[in-house]
């Protein structure tokens, strides 16, 4: 089971990293439609539609990336003095009474307005020469669907925590830094970084 989870974890960890370049590819296009607006002199009209559909797909096929690593906003002052087992009961409760029948619609509805998009053909109306919209509606239930599948996951691990009291391991990433962490494993104490300061105040005073 955990190797499944993991395979899971991986996928999803795969598409939102696959999907982060978008944000490369969004820096330069709007570089270039500055550069082409006001050196040029030629800007073009569909431009904003581009960012719009560009940052929007980045948006949503990141949800089960950061489903997958925990990433999402939670009150975290509160849920971090729970024990493992409390933080899977809710955790679970609100998969349940939320989260699926949120995202079941989500996928839904987001199919039916892909399909009617692509029914007739539809095209940005935002600015003139507008782009299609079909392919972008289209990663709307796509993304549900991989949020959906991350989340059965998420659902799974709530379980198993409940059953055996602690959270199973998750597939690793890059995170944000964790200071602490980081001073035990340089050796480094509170005091050693006061003395340096000190010592650094006293250096700029005889500068």
């Amino acid at each position: 089971m955990q190797k499944l989870l993991l395979f899971i974890d991986k996928i999803s960890t795969w598409v939102g990293q696959a999907f982060s370049w978008f944000i490369v590819a969004l820096t330069l296009h709007v570089s270039w439609e500055v550069f082409s607006r006001y050196v040029l002199d030629h800007p073009r009209a569909w431009a904003f539609d581009a960012m719009i559909m560009m940052y929007g797909t980045l948006f949503m096929m990141a949800g089960a990336y950061t489903l997958a690593k925990n990433g999402h906003v939670r009150g975290d002052v509160i849920y971090g003095f729970f024990t493992p087992r409390a933080q899977a009961a809710l955790d679970l409760t609100l998969y349940i009474v939320f989260f699926i029948p949120g995202v079941i619609a989500l996928v839904w509805a987001g199919y039916t307005y892909a399909a009617e998009s692509w029914a007739i053909d539809e095209h940005s109306n935002i600015t003139s020469e507008g782009p299609p919209v079909y392919p972008f509606k289209t990663v709307i239930p796509l993304a549900g669907a991989f949020v959906l599948v991350q989340g059965i996951v998420e659902i799974i691990r709530c379980v198993i925590c409940l059953k055996e009291g602690e959270w199973p391991s998750r597939e690793a990433d890059v995170q944000e830094v964790d200071v602490e962490k980081l001073k035990e494993e340089l050796h480094v104490k509170d005091e050693d970084i006061e003395k340096l300061d000190k010592f650094v105040v006293q250096q700029e005073r005889h500068k």
